[in-house]
């Protein structure tokens, strides 16, 4: 038996956790019939002022649902839904899978060629598009020629109050020829569905991955991997039915998905929606609605720790903090702690594996490694094995550095469109996470870069992270990327990108020597360009591809 069969991790679990999970629902839309039998009139979705009801919810889902069943939409079509964190995308979800179909989610940050290219992956036979970036992209979704029926949603559709106004640049887009706008359709449209009943390997989701490598993969969900990881956030955290879980995250992205919406509906609880993050729109609203639950990138948490009117007092019902997507710099979690006055936790996974794999337990303040300085991501949750492996695939010792290849109830059944060549992430029920990493002897687990984002320097192996750390640990340097680039003596050289901290003045070279004092001649950053932002995914993570 090998370190990681013993499951040293199981050591930590907080009293009264099992190692298995009783799983409640076989889909995502059981935990919505329950939450509508138990409470039809309780607050299902907070948004700008206004509250709807799970009652509200069915009723206008079941009118989306009616309309895509008259215009042919059958079992398993597929409905793409490109918004933002508004009641319409959870009302696509629910009427999607009401007729049997499967929720495409494209993401509404896409310019023309990448919209273009999602519709052409998924081939959707209906469409819920925002209006403004329909207008954009509508001659694409034109020539696809499979979209019998398109939806157009506002952002202030269902806003109790004109907050939104305040940050973001909306109005009303008149309806185009051809299209119909969601309220509309709600109003008049009628309840009569021919129900489906999901089964649980039903393909519930199509969720594009986060494109930090390449173009984006729509891995296919299923019902069952959502009703999983939906009550695993729930039991793990040991949140109480109808506490308030604030959305910080994309929903068209698998943490928001996951983390809010549907553990929203396992617990019954109010989810809380903002159209897109803003600092002051979400500290508004944790005031307002009082959550006790987030899961966000952290740079959602400094954005916040960085607002004029943050403080712990604002935030004290917020009593659970988990951040994923990228690791966090202990200096920087303790940061954030001390200014809105509680603990980040971590959580770890993937698109693929339905969001966690990985997550600390509530209250428990995750490790330190001495030697890397990273923060551990946490313990593999419920019925979860993770291990790490090297290049052909075998174990490595504890404390080794190798590839981080995780299995469980939540990992998807592949990738829409594609077939198993081999050379997928996802085989044999696993998930090959490309993350180099490693396990420490108490089963502590710790995510250090991605695999190809080692650089080879005249035959020396660097870690990004390594020179990130340093960095960041530079009071100036407010956060910092680290790519290879192209050299002719060593191959492969390093580059630094480094945003600085509000009103820090420090030149690269300063920078450049400060590293070089503090590592291996091999290692230190050739050439240092300081920018004002990072370039990053919707998630938060960060696009090394675009830095190089």
């Amino acid at each position: 038996m090998n370190a990681y069969e013993s499951r040293p991790w199981l050591a930590h679990y907080p009293s009264g956790l099992s190692e298995h999970l009783d799983v409640e629902f076989g889909s995502p839309l059981d935990m919505f019939d329950a939450a509508l039998a138990a409470a039809p009139d309780g607050p299902a979705i907070r948004y700008f002022g206004a509250t709807l009801s799970w009652a509200d919810l069915d009723a206008a889902s079941d009118a989306l649902a009616h309309a895509l069943q008259a215009h042919g939409f059958a079992t398993g079509d597929r409905l793409g839904i490109a918004v933002q964190n508004g009641p319409s995308i959870v009302l696509g979800l629910l009427a999607a899978w009401k007729t049997g179909g499967v929720a495409a989610l494209i993401s509404p940050m896409y310019k023309r060629s990448e919209f273009r290219r999602a519709l052409d992956d998924f081939t959707p036979s209906a469409l819920l598009v925002l209006d403004n970036l329909h207008a954009e992209v509508a001659d694409e979704i034109a020539v696809t020629g499979s979209i019998g029926l398109v939806i157009t949603v506002s952002p202030l559709d269902f806003a109790g109050n004109d907050d939104i106004r305040r940050v973001f640049e909306v109005s009303r887009v008149p309806a185009a020829a051809g299209t119909v706008e969601l309220l509309d359709l709600i109003a008049t449209g009628s309840r009569e569905v021919s129900r489906h009943v999901p089964a649980p390997d039903d393909v519930a989701v199509l969720a594009p991955t986060s494109g930090t490598t390449g173009p984006p993969k729509g891995a296919k969900l299923m019902h069952r991997n959502l009703a999983f990881s939906a009550q695993a956030y729930r039991d793990w955290t040991g949140l109480e039915s109808g506490e308030p879980i604030l959305c910080m995250s994309p929903v068209f992205h698998v943490t928001g998905l996951v983390g809010s919406v549907m553990l929203a509906l396992s617990l019954r609880s109010p989810v809380i929606l903002t159209h897109r993050f803003d600092a002051g729109l979400v500290l508004d609203a944790v005031r307002v609605w009082r959550p006790a639950f987030s899961v966000a990138a952290i740079t959602a948490y400094i954005a916040l720790a960085d607002h004029p009117d943050a403080s712990p007092d604002a935030f004290s019902s917020l009593r659970l903090r988990y951040s994923g997507g990228a690791p966090v710099p202990p200096e920087v979690a303790d940061r954030v702690a001390e200014r809105l006055g509680g603990m980040i936790h971590n959580v770890y996974g993937q698109t693929e594996s339905t969001s966690p794999t990985h997550m600390v337990p509530p209250g428990v303040l995750a490790p330190v490694d001495p030697e890397t300085g990273a923060l551990s991501v946490g313990l593999p949750i419920f019925d979860t094995t993770a291990r790490v492996v090297d290049e052909n695939g075998d174990p490595v010792p504890p404390g080794t550095f190798g590839e981080i290849v995780t299995a469980g109830p939540q990992i998807a059944a592949g990738y829409w469109g594609q077939v198993d060549d081999g050379g997928s992430a996802l085989m044999n029920g696993e998930m090959r996470t490309g993350d180099v990493g490693f396990m420490d002897a108490d089963g502590w687990f710790y995510v250090i870069d991605r695999s190809n984002d080692l650089i080879n320097a005249s035959g020396y192996k660097i870690w990004p992270f390594e020179i990130e750390q340093v960095l960041q640990s530079h009071p100036a340097v407010r956060e910092t990327a680290v790519v290879g680039i192209p050299d002719d003596y060593r191959g492969e050289s390093t580059r630094a990108y480094v945003a600085l901290q509000p009103g820090a003045e420090v030149s690269a070279t300063e920078l450049i020597e400060f590293c070089r004092k503090r590592m291996a001649a091999y290692k230190y950053p050739r050439e240092i360009e300081i920018i004002g932002a990072l370039p990053r995914s919707a998630t938060g993570k960060v696009l090394r591809r675009e830095l190089r």
